[in-house]
């Protein structure tokens, strides 16, 4: 048996594109036999997955997964729309949503998991799906809600199966009605995306954020500064209007905040999480004629 050593773990590395403790594991599980190594990743799509690796993948699926108090919810990108639509994919992001109620919301743990009927974790079955689907994926986030005596809601937006889409989102509420009072906020929450549930818990940089900008706006028109602070407030008032879900016109009735339609129908809705897939991922612009161009003069 060869010595593994540093220098042929890297070697490894650079001719096969898999990560160094992927390597050497092949290195070990092969006596330090470079050839058979690069094989053993090869078989283990390993190799594949890695040469995929630095391609972007923004598109895929949202899944959401509810038990009764506790719901969870992730998202699995691919490179292509086109994945989305492949039962394997689905079914793979399905399964992944359903065992991410276990997860406690930590990704790793998630990664780390059975996946069920393969003998892999997750991770390791997703490495097998790129390999043999062909595109990059990446299991991205997850997020798991609970509520004590109360009800987990969800919605899916752009559904393509049960529990799978494009925007997910789950409400946490409690009262006798939480569930289907629950399901009509979190399509709510999918069509205007709140930036939090009340004023008393948004980001207080997004606020001063905005009371700068709105400062500086009303400077550039002229008005005097008392005149301006008093105007600062009803816009901010109005601020809190737009982004905080329970101070939202609920588009359900179009007339009543979120909140006052909660108390209405005798829920108190405690959180909520909105996924929207591809959100804060960098696409790469494609030029489809100039591509088609560039192969005709090649």
């Amino acid at each position: 048996m060869a010595a593994i050593t540093a220098a042929l773990v890297k070697e490894l590395r650079e001719t096969s594109g898999a990560g160094m403790m992927d390597c050497k594991k092949a290195l070990t599980e092969t006596g330090g036999d470079l050839t058979a190594a690069a094989d053993w990743l090869r078989t283990k799509g390993l190799a594949a997955a890695a040469k995929k690796s630095g391609r972007v993948a923004a598109e895929g699926l949202v899944g959401v997964a509810v038990d009764g108090s506790k719901g969870a919810v992730v998202e699995v990108n691919s490179e292509t729309d086109f994945v989305a639509r492949n039962e394997q994919f689905q079914g793979f992001v399905s399964a992944v949503a359903k065992l991410a109620l276990d997860s406690n919301g930590d990704i790793d743990a998630l990664k780390g998991m059975d996946f069920p009927g393969t003998g892999r974790t997750v991770a390791e079955e997703l490495t097998q799906m790129i390999s043999t689907i062909g595109e990059n994926m990446n299991l991205r986030r997850v997020h798991v809600s609970t509520v004590e005596d109360g009800e987990i809601a969800a919605y899916v937006h752009g559904a393509v199966a049960d529990g799978l889409g494009t925007i997910g989102v789950l409400v946490a509420g409690k009262g006798d009605g939480a569930a289907d009072f629950g399901k009509q906020v979190a399509m709510h929450v999918a069509a205007t995306n709140p930036a939090s549930l009340s004023r008393d818990d948004l980001d207080p940089e997004v606020v001063e954020r905005e009371k700068q900008f709105l400062t500086e706006q009303a400077r550039e028109s002229g008005k005097p500064e008392e005149i301006i602070g008093k105007m600062i407030v009803g816009r901010i008032n109005k601020f809190y209007g737009e982004v905080c879900l329970l101070e939202q016109v609920f588009v359900i009735d179009g007339e009543n905040k979120v909140g006052k339609a909660a108390s209405n129908a005798g829920v108190e809705v405690t959180g909520f999480v909105r996924f929207g897939l591809g959100e804060g991922i960098e696409k790469v612009e494609e030029d489809f004629a100039a591509e088609v161009a560039a192969v005709a003069g090649a």
